[in-house]
């Protein structure tokens, strides 16, 4: 038994390896083919790091690598990674930041077109796809994906607005130095990337469940079987027959609901359930902890 479960777990740990190592070629390719063709700027740490290389060879004619500066820039947020968020998650975060740097350093620079507006587009929908690889195995990308993680964990805060004002700020320092078109461009870059990853990826968004159902205390039990979160019961009156009903509410993640409604229906066919987008949340809410 335990030889078996070793077997699975290398199993288990080589598929993440095999993930995170395309997504860090993905990243590079993304880096080399469609933004440095136009010319843009990523949101976060490798914005900054592309920022500072094109300063320092315009401006002062010096060429810098990609990867010691974002080594450098990602120091502090992957001391938060290990100090608050887990110290396996951190480890093959660091793995992606280190061997796409290398890449990305390595790698030759290729045209795939001059126009601005597609690699704007798909520029965006691959580097978030590569960010969603990380996502799907419990690492990241490294950067300020750290500190939304540990905003979103540990202090139960939306990091948008504070990752939005980051963001702003390179974009206007980028369109200060080199062009307002390339620092607007990148905005449609970044709104790609972002909505790749809320299309992929729901693990930290949060869904409001109504469920109408006989066995209210049984899909109570199923709901924390399955996410570890709690459920609140309601008695209510059905309009049409006159009769009492149960409603089941609970708020879980996103990326569990399917697994939830499958479990539900296990336990009542006849299960009316209602998910609904959770657009603001306080208050503890479980989050499964990262290793």
């Amino acid at each position: 038994m335990g030889r078996r479960f070793r077997v699975k777990n290398k199993k288990k740990e080589l598929f993440r390896l095999l993930v995170l190592t395309l997504s860090a070629v993905l990243t590079a390719v993304d880096t080399k083919t469609f933004i440095n063709t136009g010319h843009l700027f990523p949101g976060g740490v490798g914005g900054v790091t592309l920022l500072i290389q094109r300063a320092a060879a315009q401006y002062f004619s010096i060429s810098i690598g990609y990867m010691p500066v974002n080594i450098l820039l990602n120091a502090v947020p992957v001391y938060i990674g290990f100090r608050y968020l887990g110290k396996r998650f951190t480890a093959y975060s660091c793995y992606t930041i280190v061997l796409a740097s290398i890449i990305t350093d390595i790698i030759p620079s290729y045209v795939v077109t001059y126009d601005i507006l597609l690699i704007s587009i798909f520029g965006g929908i691959i580097g978030g796809f590569a960010s969603v690889l990380c996502l799907w195995v419990d690492a990241t990308a490294g950067g300020t994906d750290f500190i939304s993680i540990y905003l979103s964990v540990r202090r139960g805060m939306d990091a948008w607005n504070m990752l939005l004002g980051f963001n702003i700020f390179i974009l206007t320092v980028a369109g200060l130095m080199f062009g307002w078109d390339k620092a607007l461009y990148s905005i449609i870059f970044q709104y790609a990337f972002t909505q790749t990853i809320q299309a992929l990826y729901h693990k930290y968004q949060q869904q409001t469940l109504f469920i109408v159902t006989k066995e209210p205390y049984k899909v109570s039990q199923a709901i924390y079987e399955v996410s570890c979160h709690g459920a609140t019961v309601l008695s209510g009156t059905g309009s049409y027959e006159q009769k009492e009903q149960n409603v089941v509410y609970s708020i879980v993640s996103r990326g569990e609901t399917k697994q939830i409604m499958n479990a539900v229906r296990k336990v009542d066919q006849g299960a009316f359930v209602n998910a609904i987008r959770t657009e603001q949340l306080r208050g503890y809410f479980y989050q499964k902890p990262i290793e």
